[in-house]
């Protein structure tokens, strides 16, 4: 049975038949951070004014160094996926729509991919 109007039928409207990906992978990024957070925060917080022989201390250890690394990338996907939701609810105008999607996707992996390697640079000592 099919639900859409006569015009949305001539002109071929229809699902983009991306959205249920779109919308697990919010749902699956928001329960890894619900884990990762904490995990993350608290080596972070004792190493925090401690000085740098205590951060390459606590980011010297693979298991902290692999936590922060997985909590930054799943943060920026998280935040691009975020991001995308409200450009496409709130920008109409096609040209800035995609200029803005554009910034949004470079600007997170940008900025995550920077504190991976951050990360990476202090577990492994260079």
């Amino acid at each position: 049975m099919d639900y859409r109007t006569p015009m949305a039928r001539v002109a071929g409207l229809g699902s983009a038949k991306d959205g249920v990906e779109h919308w697990w992978g919010q749902r699956v990024s928001a329960v890894a951070l619900v884990v990762l957070t904490p995990l993350a925060l608290f080596p972070l917080a004792s190493a925090i004014g401690a000085g740098l022989d205590a951060v390459r201390a606590t980011y010297g250890d693979p298991f902290n160094a692999l936590v922060m690394i997985l909590f930054l990338a799943v943060t920026f996907r998280h935040l691009q996926y975020g991001l995308q939701v409200v450009i496409e609810d709130y920008v109409h105008h096609k040209p800035a729509r995609t200029a803005l999607m554009l910034g949004n996707t470079g600007f997170c992996a940008a900025v995550g991919l920077a504190g991976v390697f951050g990360v990476a640079k202090i577990a492994f000592g260079a």
